[in-house]
């Protein structure tokens, strides 16, 4: 059986959003540069079952019990922003690039929770189940995802893989969709190799305008 929760990091996290698209036109941007910087609220679109990455205040009536990950097929649902942010010792400075190889969290904007991933099976799939875990945008160290992209950094209109540092798993969608409460959400979860079902792409978003990083090397996708 699903689990509602009480919503109650929705308000603040939703106030969060709002400061930042209410940031002047000088510090944010939706065109400069074209790559995904540190502090953005974006949306993640899965390319081949053409999916946004999604969570809400439901839990999962099996595996680990903690908040659901979905794909859901609406692009105006404000459930499916994530932003990005560094890990606990921090490594992600506001309006950096991120580079192609840069482990990062992905903190569900509504609910402040960071996309998780751990050894339970998905319920659909029997792959590895991703949740949303922590409080207040603070989990632990299986909230980690390296960016895998060819090139520097990670660029907007380029496919991404999110490889969990924990477990080594992909984030992937395969096409499996839930009942009731969530009908029609897509299951989300972790696979162990690289395939069509683990590539992603930002979409909309409030972009932080980029800012100066020394050369840094990069990772192959």
């Amino acid at each position: 059986m699903w689990s509602a929760g009480c919503g109650r990091a929705a308000g603040p996290a939703l106030l969060g959003l709002l400061l930042v698209l209410l940031v002047p036109d000088g510090d944010t941007s939706k065109t400069s540069e074209g790559l995904v910087t540190c502090g953005s609220v974006l949306k993640l679109l899965n390319t081949h079952h053409r999916v946004r990455l999604h969570s809400h205040d439901i839990k999962y009536g099996s595996g680990s019990g903690q908040q659901s990950v979905t794909g859901v097929e609406a692009s105006d649902d404000a459930n499916s922003y994530w932003r990005i942010r560094g890990g606990s010792e921090g490594g992600c400075p506001r309006g950096i690039p991120v580079r192609c190889g840069q482990a990062v969290r992905l903190t569900h904007v509504l609910t402040g929770k960071n996309l998780h991933t751990h050894h339970f099976l998905s319920p659909l799939s029997n792959n590895q189940e991703v949740s949303a875990f922590g409080e207040d945008g603070e989990g632990d160290d299986l909230d980690l995802w390296t960016v895998r992209c060819s090139g520097q950094h990670w660029e907007r209109e380029a496919a991404v893989r999110f490889q969990h540092v924990g477990t080594s798993v992909f984030l992937s969608v395969t096409g499996e969709q839930y009942g009731s409460p969530i009908r029609g959400q897509h299951e989300v979860h972790g696979m162990p190799s690289a395939n069509t079902h683990n590539t992603w792409k930002a979409m909309e978003g409030i972009f932080i305008k980029p800012g100066v990083e020394p050369s840094a090397g990069h990772d192959e996708l």
